[in-house]
């Protein structure tokens, strides 16, 4: 047996290991794909001694659920990873979970198992690259020149998003992406023709993709032709598909049973395919080999860090910018200036949103970002700058068309691959489209912005299909995000400021669609979550909690009543992150008759309103008419209330 032969069946056999130590897993990617895994590890370009390089090549395995070939390429390839480790595999605190998780082991560039999530994170690697080279490249100098890498599954391209995705990259002519698609033809239920018979090559080549075929997955040198063939291919994205058997050398080859459960009874007859001993067993002439690779490798690494020694006394400037990015060091002086969060006039929380959004535009030039064809409503776009095309790589916005649920993903991936900030925008309504990409930036711990507009019944005659009842509850639902719900234009500038400082979760900025008043006494303390915008002026007896275009609302229906106390609370998330001393200081527990009003579902705002206290919101879904007409109809008024808090 051939070194290369007998190290593609180690990664196997580590694989499967994994698996059945943890009696849990999926060994039917490993024993079909590692042919794969191996020829493309082999030429990428990366160094395990500085693995967050910034311009190494990025690896994305979008079939999270094969982690345990990916664990096995990280523990050869010298990225840390133990045996031990691989022993641990799903195993509560180790750095072997079930799927690839960012930022948890080193090596892996994205978190991935929500199938189409990874080739769509890709996308925005790739595009993520193509603006940078263009910002920071210099006649004489490339310090950004690398590939963005998939392995992705049938499961991913059945997978809507995927499309999405692929769609934009094909438009976008991103010849640096290149997937390499495992097309064994099973899923968890049986065979692709199941629901999957489409030519998924022909669909790619629609797609302006380039297209490659490689019909044995055992043949490696084929396999890295193809690569190379891809990587000539400049003005395309390039999809190989590889034609595998699932379970390879296993009794289960072939057959759905091999995809998703340890090998059990059959593991015996799989160690004798391969001539294989020991559990968990590398034989040194292996790790010598990928130690060679490894060496091969570093001298790709050595001539960039030349270049970039080169550039970095050259272009100072330049350069100091780039690594800062990477950092996510940014200055960031503009948010520190009063005039930043003050207005002329009265406007929609989303117009507001759009001057805050260019006033740090002005002095913030890593912004890339857009919308799902909503920039004009969204008022999402940069205005000193041009779209970012496959003619014009320097725009800075991103027209992502009507795809909310890639625009998330490719967002995610942007800032994945480090160097900018990355936004997406929509109407609140269709966060929905896009919430497994969120709930993905929140557990990457990504940064993030989400620009979610026309955010309540305010939106009117376009009626319930695009009035948001549920989405703020099912936002604020989850883990490590920030959702902010700014009353007035200051506010709205004061949650810009949370989103740019912003490192390790994503922001979703909720804007109004109808103009809202600037309010007296709204301030920066809306940074808190929570303030006090009219405190009482005799002894506190009541509390009115509101958000958005509410606090207006709350506002009228507390004039003339000295006992009153009015809370602006933008942010449960931030709110709750503030001592208990601020929180007793905004909310005193001894004022229990306390009314929220939200033109939302009321889900979630019961902590707030205590069991003595009252809920003014939505129960139902919207109705179409005029914004105001429709506040009348739903019993959201001033003339409500009064009526509530008298009766509290």
């Amino acid at each position: 047996m051939n070194i290369e032969q007998k190290s593609i069946d180690t990664i196997r056999m580590l694989s499967v290991d994994q698996v059945q130590a943890a009696n849990s897993g999926h060994p039917g990617l490993p024993l079909g794909a590692a042919p794969m895994a191996y020829a493309l590890w082999k030429q990428m370009k990366k160094n395990p001694e500085e693995a967050n390089w910034f311009n190494r090549d990025r690896f994305i395995l979008s079939a999270g659920h094969g982690s345990a070939l990916l664990y096995s390429l990280l523990h050869l390839y010298g990225y840390g990873l133990t045996i031990e480790d691989l022993k641990n595999f799903r195993q509560v605190g180790s750095l072997t979970p079930g799927h690839p998780e960012y930022g948890h082991t080193l090596g892996v560039d994205a978190t991935t198992g929500p199938l189409g999530q990874g080739i769509s994170m890709a996308v925005g690697m790739a595009m993520a690259e193509s603006h940078l080279a263009d910002k920071y490249n210099k006649d004489d100098l490339k310090i950004i020149d690398h590939y963005t890498y998939v392995i992705c599954g049938d499961g991913d391209l059945m997978e809507g998003i995927s499309n999405e995705a692929s769609s934009l990259a094909g438009t976008l002519k991103l010849g640096k992406l290149i997937v390499l698609y495992d097309s064994n033809n099973i899923t968890i239920e049986g065979s692709t023709d199941l629901a999957f018979t489409e030519s998924v090559r022909g669909r790619y080549d629609a797609l302006n993709w380039h297209t490659e075929y490689v019909e044995d997955g055992n043949d490696i040198s084929e396999i890295q032709a193809a690569i190379e063939r891809a990587k000539e291919e400049k003005d395309r994205p390039s999809l190989i598909e590889i034609k595998t058997e699932i379970g390879f050398g296993s009794p289960r080859v072939g057959k759905s049973k091999a995809h998703g459960e340890p090998l059990g009874d059959d593991m015996q007859a799989t160690r004798e395919y391969y001539s294989w001993g020991k559990e968990f067993e590398v034989a040194d002439d292996v790790y010598e080999h990928f130690k060679q690779i490894n060496i091969d490798n570093k001298f790709e690494y050595e001539k960039d860090k030349r270049i970039e020694e080169v550039y970095k006394n050259k272009y100072k400037e330049d350069y100091k910018k780039l690594t800062d990015s990477f950092k996510q060091e940014y200055d960031l002086s503009i948010l520190d200036q009063g005039d930043f969060y003050e207005f002329e006039k009265d406007m929609a929380s989303r117009a507001a949103s759009g001057e805050a959004l260019n006033r740090t535009a002005e002095k913030f030039d890593l912004f890339f970002g857009g919308s799902a064809d909503l920039a004009p409503s969204n008022k999402s776009a940069i205005k000193n700058s041009d779209n970012f095309s496959a003619s014009n790589r320097s725009g800075k916005n991103i027209n992502f068309g009507v795809r909310e649920h890639a625009m998330g993903a490719i967002a995610n991936g942007i800032n994945l691959h480090g160097g900018l900030k990355s936004y997406g925008a929509t109407f609140l309504v269709f966060s929905d489209y896009l919430k497994a990409a969120v709930r993905l930036s929140a557990l990457q711990e990504l940064p993030t912005i989400y620009i979610l507009t026309h955010d309540s019944i305010g939106v009117g005659e376009d009626g319930p299909t695009h009035q948001p009842i549920e989405q703020l509850a099912m936002l604020r639902s989850i883990p490590n995000n920030i959702v902010l719900r700014p009353a007035d234009p200051r506010e709205t500038a004061v949650a810009w400021s949370v989103a740019m400082k912003s490192k390790k979760t994503p922001v979703c900025l909720i804007l109004s669609r109808q103009n809202l008043p600037r309010l007296e006494n709204s301030s920066r303390q809306a940074e808190k979550g929570a303030y006090i915008i009219k405190k009482e002026k005799e002894k506190l007896n009541k509390i009115i909690i509101a958000t958005g275009s509410e606090v207006k609302l709350a506002l009228d229906a507390a004039e003339g009543k000295d006992d009153v106390r009015v809370v602006s609370m933008p942010s449960m998330e931030i709110f709750e992150q503030e001592a208990d001393s601020y929180k007793e200081e905004i909310l005193p527990l001894e004022c229990q008759k306390r009314l929220v009003v939200e033109a939302a579902s009321p889900f979630g705002w019961g902590r707030y309103a205590g069991l003595k206290g009252k809920i003014i919101g939505m129960n139902s879904f919207g109705a179409s008419g005029k914004g105001s007409e429709v506040y009348k109809h739903f019993g959201i008024t001033v003339e409500k209330v009064k009526e509530e808090l008298e009766n509290l």
